[in-house]
């Protein structure tokens, strides 16, 4: 153990040399992170202090891998454990360009899903785990989308937790000592020595860091990290099938994973994108009630540091203990976001009611939509026409609808249907229609019912316009010319 001491302590240092250099960088061109509405920071602060962590990582881990024979790989080729590095730095990279210059949130997806994928040509991948002495699970042709999965999700889990001074840098020094734990434990000096520079370079990151900060990560630092770790995991696990070499790291960065795991849940309840920003994390919510920065990040580490006290009895237990030791802690994990109100089982069994309801009215309009484009398809003179349109109100649950016409000879003529009440619930509104024989606007009146929901009704008249918009009034004689001509 004492041979490894060094690593720790020459990443420690350069974090701690470095850290400033680029503090004095993101000022001077202005790299800095300004306050908004979704900051908690009221000043502007350095956002690629990941250049710190990267840095001495690569550094010491490079170094060693040439010309230190403790780390000299015996049972890993080197040729796959470059894969590592070359993929690390990829997303370090990815995420430095983000700072920098911002990318979208698709593209950034994209390029840990192909870092990921290198991962496993590598030929690191979940694919045997033991459970128990006498049970294993091989999961075959699987093993690559749940790797990719799990380490698309860990990097993300990083990133997103990275919203306070210290919470990030913190929860991930303590996956980053988990992980040196469980490769000295198996025997992996290679993994040992990746763990402990991670863990020197964010000790003396940490120093900076900490509220009230002066350097942020950035993307460049969290996704590096989160890939970083979840890599190891998978190296780990890939040589020891243990299943503790993957619920230990859960563990560690359980409240990342829950975080993330509820942030997409609540946005796919919402109907909002998963990739897009809010304030609702756990660090978020846990400000609202009034706790402070350090408050919620030292909570955070308390209770990080408790769950994998106890999850390191994991590596001693044999059978099932391990499994109920683990369940146990997931639980106790789940308790804590449901006491601060971070997980609310009524209110989302109750979304997921509201959202069932929506999707079959969501149904049911589109196939009514289906039906009326039906009626427009084989209208061929104005009167069909005017019957598709009626029929299409009918199916869209429409009040009415008139149109004032002025025919050849002058004369007005109003064209109506339905019977419009003077409802609370009722829209009303006015399309433009071209008219064919003049080819100016005509005004078609509609009246629509909102049923208790703006959102339905304007669903409805979107759709109603796109049959008018692809079956209007002066697409009829076209129709009729190709009629005659088949």
């Amino acid at each position: 153990m004492a041979k490894y001491l060094p690593i720790y302590l020459v990443s420690l240092l350069l974090a701690m040399i470095i850290t400033p250099l680029i503090i004095y960088i993101a000022r001077r061109f202005n790299m800095v992170d300004k306050p908004d509405v979704r900051r908690v920071h009221t000043a502007p602060v350095g956002r690629i202090g990941g250049l710190a962590i990267f840095i001495p990582v690569m550094a010491v881990n490079l170094f060693i891998f040439f010309r230190d024979s403790i780390a000299r790989p015996a049972d890993i080729q080197a040729g796959k454990i470059w894969v590592l590095f070359i993929a690390a730095t990829f997303i370090f990279l990815v995420g430095l360009i983000d700072d920098i210059r911002h990318l979208r949130a698709k593209v950034k997806f994209l390029c840990q899903i192909a870092a990921a994928a290198a991962i496993c040509a590598a030929g690191y991948r979940i694919g045997t785990v033991s459970i128990t002495e006498n049970l294993s699970v091989n999961f075959g042709i699987f093993s690559w989308p749940l790797t990719i999965l799990w380490i698309v999700g860990i990097t993300n889990a990083v990133n997103l937790i990275d919203g306070l001074d210290g919470l990030a840098a913190g929860l991930s020094a303590v996956a980053c000592g988990v992980l040196a734990v469980l490769s000295i434990y198996f025997g992996q000096p290679l993994m040992t020595v990746l763990s402990l520079s991670l863990l020197g370079a964010l000790t003396g990151f940490l120093y900076f860091n900490f509220n009230p900060a002066k350097v942020f990560m950035g993307d460049c630092g969290s996704l590096f990290l989160g890939f970083t770790i979840a890599s190891a995991s998978i190296m780990c696990a890939a040589k020891t099938q243990a299943v503790v070499s993957l619920a230990l790291p859960v563990l560690a960065l359980g409240i990342p994973i829950f975080d993330t795991l509820i942030s997409v849940l609540r946005r796919f309840l919402e109907r909002r994108s998963l990739f897009s920003p809010d304030k609702e994390h756990f660090h978020h919510r846990l400000l609202a009630l009034g706790l402070k920065q350090r408050h919620v990040v030292l909570g955070a580490y308390l209770v990080t540091l408790l769950a994998t006290g106890f999850g390191m009895f994991m590596i001693v237990t044999r059978s099932w203990g391990t499994i109920l030791i683990f369940a146990g802690i997931i639980t106790l994990l789940g308790l804590v976001f449901h006491v601060f109100g971070l997980v609310k089982m009524k209110q989302i069994l109750s979304t997921l009611r509201q959202k069932y309801l929506v999707s079959n009215i969501m149904s049911h309009e589109k196939e009514g939509f289906e039906n009326a484009r039906l009626h427009f398809a084989n209208a061929r003179t104005f009167g069909q026409w005017w019957q598709s349109i009626c029929v299409a109100a009918e199916k869209m649950d429409f009040t009415g609808i008139s149109l004032p016409l002025t025919q050849r000879n002058g004369e007005k003529l109003l064209l109506k249907w339905g019977n419009e009440t003077d409802r609370k619930d009722l829209m009303k509104m006015t399309i433009p229609v071209r008219d064919r024989r003049s080819d100016s606007m005509l005004e078609l009146q509609v009246g629509i019912r909102t049923n208790g929901s703006l959102e339905s009704a304007g669903r409805r008249v979107r759709l109603f316009n796109r049959l008018i918009d692809e079956y209007g009034i002066a697409e009829i004689g076209q129709r009729e010319a190709e009629l005659v001509t088949i």
